[in-house]
């Protein structure tokens, strides 16, 4: 936890430069919530060469950081990492590179904390790897969605990598089993998607025509006699698409207790289905030094296996 009785001053080097004070703080300060970093930028406590700046100034190589003393409330503050979450994490590392690594992200671990969530994946990350500087999440996936998952270990390669991801350089594939026999004719499924307010501050996501643009490739990788193993592409990246697409199409995920039918729930059950299964099972991008492309794969892992196998049975 981020908690200390004397001011800070730290001098940004080369790898810093470029990163927004207020992430900066968020790393440094491991266990500060991001409503306190915000705050204490607000009121000056934090100063830049001896002024104020605002939450998206921009350090450069040099600059001198004065980083305020924080005692930390309890309730207050980011929890640390348990032993068990840190020794999973650090076992869900597939491949590293200089400046990136991607992680097998466990089912269940948001990716960012807030909204109740005391600790996400890259605040408990930052704990496990306090050997680094710098570390970002390239894109996101939903919390309950497992697999592979990009991160950046510096600032040139998280703006190379989200250069990559704007202009569609960057391939997503997941493993689904949805709801019903999917038809193998369906390739894709292309419906406006709206984000909206569902009460109790949840938001979600339906299909309306006053929506963005949004287009899903579905493929059917394995029939089953009441669902489908398919495989899913996002051509486009909105919150919940694959989601929301595949119950528009009348084959809603299982174990999505969000956008799920009753139906659905009731054959998760009986193949001992506990999670959302939707896996990001392959991701291919730019290496951001030489521009190679970088294949990774994550396993299903045991518990996906056998829920297929049961689903065979």
């Amino acid at each position: 936890m981020a908690e200390g009785r004397e001011v800070q001053w730290v001098e940004i080097g080369e790898a810093q430069a470029g990163q927004r004070i207020d992430n900066f703080l968020r790393t440094r300060l491991k266990g500060a919530p991001k409503a306190l970093v915000y705050r204490i930028l607000r009121k000056g406590e934090v100063r830049v060469n001896k002024k104020r700046v605002k939450v998206d100034y921009r350090l450069e190589s040099g600059d001198l950081v004065r980083i305020p003393p924080l005692r930390l409330a309890p309730e207050v503050a980011v929890r640390d990492v348990s032993d068990n979450l840190r020794n999973l994490l650090a076992g869900s590392v597939l491949v590293e590179g200089p400046d990136w690594l991607v992680i097998n992200k466990p089912s269940g671990l948001a990716v960012h904390g807030g909204s109740g969530v005391k600790i996400g994946l890259i605040e408990a990350l930052r704990q496990v790897r306090e050997d680094l500087d710098f570390l970002e999440l390239v894109h996101r996936l939903d919390r309950d969605t497992s697999g592979c998952l990009l991160l950046a270990k510096s600032r040139s390669a998280l703006l190379t990598l989200n250069t990559a991801l704007k202009q569609r350089q960057m391939d997503k594939q997941y493993l689904a089993l949805v709801q019903g026999r999917w038809p193998a004719r369906r390739d894709y499924v292309s419906a406006r998607l709206d984000r909206f307010d569902a009460g109790n501050g949840e938001r979600r996501v339906r299909v309306d025509p006053q929506g963005k643009v949004s287009r899903t490739r579905f493929a059917v990788r394995e029939t089953f006699v009441n669902a489908t193993l398919v495989e899913v592409e996002p051509i486009t990246g909105r919150t919940h698409q694959i989601r929301v697409h595949a119950a528009h199409a009348g084959h809603s995920l299982l174990g999505d207790d969000k956008y799920g039918s009753r139906e659905g729930q009731h054959l998760a059950m009986r193949l001992g289905l506990e999670r959302l299964f939707l896996h990001a099972a392959a991701l291919t991008f730019p290496e951001p030094t030489s521009g190679r492309a970088v294949h990774i794969k994550a396993p299903l892992g045991s518990t996906l296996e056998g829920v297929l196998a049961r689903a065979r049975g």
